[in-house]
């Protein structure tokens, strides 16, 4: 199946992914991956009109990654991930 869109992390995002555990930053990949495909709203959320969320449940902490859409490419939909945190549940 193909993707939806194309990921693009800041550098602050990356930096976030790189200091957690590999299994947490596997976890969210493997979601960011299926929301790709499938669109799933418990893995990939529109928050505002223009604000969007990857969320991740993982050990009772939700890892959110805030994201904004760049359809310059009509072809081709971007997704630039800006901000992160961890909200515990």
């Amino acid at each position: 199946m193909p993707a939806h869109f194309r990921i693009l992390l800041s550098d602050e995002v990356d930096k976030f992914l790189k200091e957690l555990e590999e299994k947490i930053r596997e976890k969210i990949f493997y979601n960011i991956d299926k929301a790709r495909q499938t669109l799933d709203p418990k893995l990939f959320k529109k928050l505002t009109l223009e604000i969007w969320e990857f969320r991740t449940l993982y050990q009772s902490k939700q890892y959110r990654l805030f994201a904004f859409l760049d359809k310059t490419d009509k072809r081709n939909t971007l997704v630039v991930t800006t901000y992160e945190f961890i909200k515990k549940t």
